[in-house]
């Protein structure tokens, strides 16, 4: 794995994406860190812990949440942003499905753009390869107002794939290098928690053309399947079994937890 991102390469997997909600409707820690000093304090005792990069968002993409308008989601990231990005010297990524977001904050200085839209939106792929920016393309079934109520046939692995790489290959052509981009199968977009769990714990079906980031924290199917369990410690062993089978890149609330659980492989 060789990741380029405008703060350096990333190499040397696996390596933890940590969690920094600025958004007061979040699932699971909506309101904690929307204040400034809080979403600093947050990012870095994260980075003490091991977070390799930081995935900041400003969007609840819950079931049942509201969309976010680009002109509301830039109120939430910017402050935020002006205070982070000079202040570590790790990547920051933006978890945004907006063109307009994702320009405004390469503009401020930031790495990444984590899309689960898969850089469908109008304006995605042009303003990231404008900005050299690394990209995690994710994989959604349907749209983001109806996936959380679909789920996928028994063909589910192979169009997975052939979409993901469909949308590389798109990306790349108008710009976006090759090293600039990791693939997210999507876990909780429009999957069956059986599917789910499936490719949490086996996602080698993706190959190893590009970086895979795995994002389960704190996902319903994760608490369904692990019910007696902490479900930041059960989030931490599903990670593992992802990175056994391919996974670089893990996506998870709870830093220390997860680094414990990685350090054991």
């Amino acid at each position: 794995m060789h990741i380029v991102c405008r703060r350096g390469v990333l190499d040397s997997p696996p390596l933890i994406m940590g969690i920094l909600n600025v958004t007061p409707d979040s699932f699971s820690d909506g309101g904690r860190w929307n204040a400034v000093p809080k979403a600093l304090d947050h990012a870095f005792s994260m980075v003490d812990l091991g977070a390799s990069i930081i995935d900041v968002g400003a969007e609840s993409t819950r079931p049942g949440s509201d969309r976010l308008s680009p002109e509301d989601e830039m109120s939430r990231l910017e402050p935020v942003l002006k205070a982070l990005l000079p202040s570590v010297s790790i990547p920051v990524s933006i978890d945004t499905m907006h063109a307009e977001t994702a320009e405004m904050c390469l503009r401020l200085g930031a790495d990444m753009i984590n899309d689960v839209n898969g850089l469908r939106n109008d304006g995605m792929v042009k303003v990231c390869s404008d900005y050299g920016a690394a990209v995690v393309i994710s994989h959604m079934n349907g749209t983001i107002d109806d996936t959380h109520g679909s789920s996928m046939g028994d063909d589910y692995r192979i169009r997975i794939k052939e979409s993901l790489y469909s949308k590389c290959l798109e990306a790349e052509s108008s710009g976006i290098l090759h090293n600039n981009i990791i693939i997210d199968p999507g876990l909780g977009f429009g999957k069956s928690p059986d599917q789910n769990m499936s490719i949490a714990k086996d996602c080698s079906f993706l190959g190893k053309e590009y970086p895979v980031l795995i994002g389960l924290s704190r996902k319903r199917f994760v608490r369904q399947f692990m019910p007696d369990e902490d479900v930041d410690v059960a989030s931490a062993m599903l990670s593992a079994e992802s990175v056994r089978s391919g996974a670089s890149i893990i996506r998870t609330h709870d830093v220390k937890v997860t680094s414990e659980a990685l350090r054991t492989l």
